[in-house]
């Protein structure tokens, strides 16, 4: 992928993600004090805290916490759509 696709790609992400901004910053908060690049060793990896289980369901390759934050966010959309909030149990309240 070259840079202007992928600039593409991330506004792409970026657009997605935009109308649940408010929600994603405070499951971030929640999950992982908004560090995109946590990997706690637990099993779980990112700001959004996936596993590697629903990274991959919803499109991610590799470790979440290794990608971007927006792409991150945009998956955690993406698994929001297919899961529901009930995704991140705790956080999502």
């Amino acid at each position: 992928m070259d840079h202007a696709e992928h600039a593409q790609t991330v506004r792409r992400w970026r657009a997605v993600a935009r109308p649940y901004r408010a929600w994603l910053d405070r499951v971030a908060w929640c999950e992982s004090r908004g560090d995109y690049s946590a990997n706690t060793h637990n099993g779980f990896y990112g700001g959004l805290q996936f596993t590697l289980s629903s990274w991959a369901y919803v499109g991610g390759y590799g470790f979440p916490h290794l990608a971007s934050r927006a792409e991150q966010r945009y998956r955690a959309v993406r698994l929001l759509h297919v899961q529901g909030p009930g995704a991140w149990p705790v956080c999502s309240r």
